[in-house]
């Protein structure tokens, strides 16, 4: 009470309100005067996707012009349409489209729900060193570079590998053309179904395990408790992640297609992200290759924001509100 009197006297406002004259505090200056030290943590990874992913969008005009790298972006002559209407009649592009989408829905039906299974798998483990050791294993291949998972592939499925000379039906799979989409969906289960086990395996920590309790004295078994209690607790996590995969579901691994593409021709292993690279890359056609990226980034773009409607309509947060 006397310190409330003596500064009423002191600056002449009564309590509750800032004296005469007095600036405002701004609450954002004031958030990030309390929050500078995770700011200054995050700045490297703010300026890379600034410079890296959003600066570089305005490189797209290449799309509508005939780039010559030494004339450089403005002084390359405009074409406007001219590489899309090209690219439309492109067979070869149509035919790397159509691959890409193979190897993606693939990925969609095969892979996406094996982390979900995965981590239920894991979670119904006891804690201790049992299912430590078990998530170390299954998170492992992850860290492997592709070029050390394509060459563990060719070493067991290769005519001179493990199975080789054994398997009559294995010796060529790794130059069949019609077992590439299959192969390219198992290389990635193996490599980074473990790894997408952490989101799902988070989530179910967050579960109260008095459900599960309750559920199982009313008489529900497993499925049931599964269906009722487990699934709706995931339900938002896998909308967001579903919604993220349609984002990029053009985007199914250049580096892991690249190294296997000659084994079985273009035709069968060409997709968007290598058509993109040998006509930009090493074709040097500037101009067209950035049509055909751009095309792929317009169409991730437009299943986001469909999708991401959709969840909305289902009463989901999706990516953003």
């Amino acid at each position: 009470m006397t310190n409330t009197l003596s500064r009423t006297r002191s600056t002449g406002a009564p309590p509750g309100r800032r004296p005469p004259g007095e600036r405002p505090r701004s609450p954002w200056r004031a958030r990030l005067r309390g929050q500078r030290t995770l700011l200054l943590l995050a700045a490297p990874g703010i300026v890379y996707f600034l410079v890296f992913h959003y600066a570089a969008l305005f490189g797209n005009v290449i799309a509508f012009k005939d780039y010559v790298p030494f004339q450089g972006v403005w002084e390359s002559p405009w074409v406007g349409f001219d590489n899309f209407e090209r690219m439309f009649q492109d067979q070869a592009f149509w035919q790397a489209a159509w691959n890409t989408v193979a190897i993606a829905g693939l990925q969609i039906v095969f892979f996406f729900p094996l982390p979900l299974a995965l981590a239920l798998l894991l979670h119904s483990l006891a804690r201790g060193r049992i299912r430590a050791l078990v998530q170390s294993v299954v998170y492992l291949p992850h860290f492997l570079s592709w070029v050390i998972v394509v060459a563990l592939f060719q070493q067991m499925l290769g005519p001179t590998g493990m199975f080789g000379g054994d398997v009559a039906f294995v010796a060529d799979v790794l130059s069949n053309p019609d077992a590439f989409k299959p192969l390219m969906v198992a290389q990635i289960i193996w490599k980074d179904c473990g790894w997408g086990t952490i989101i799902f395996l988070a989530a179910l920590s967050q579960v109260n395990n008095d459900l599960y309790e309750s559920a199982a004295l009313d008489g529900a078994g497993p499925w049931r408790r599964f269906w009722h209690i487990t699934l709706p607790a995931l339900r938002p996590i896998i909308i967001l992640l579903l919604i993220m995969r349609l984002g990029d579901i053009l985007t199914v691994g250049f580096e892991q297609i690249l190294l296997q593409r000659d084994a079985v021709g273009p035709e069968a292993g060409e997709v968007l992200d290598t058509f993109v690279y040998f006509h930009g890359v090493l074709g040097a056609d500037w101009g067209y290759s950035a049509a055909a990226g751009l095309f792929k980034g317009l169409v991730g773009a437009v299943l986001v924001f469909a999708a991401n409607r959709i969840a909305h309509r289902l009463g989901e947060q999706g990516v953003y509100k």
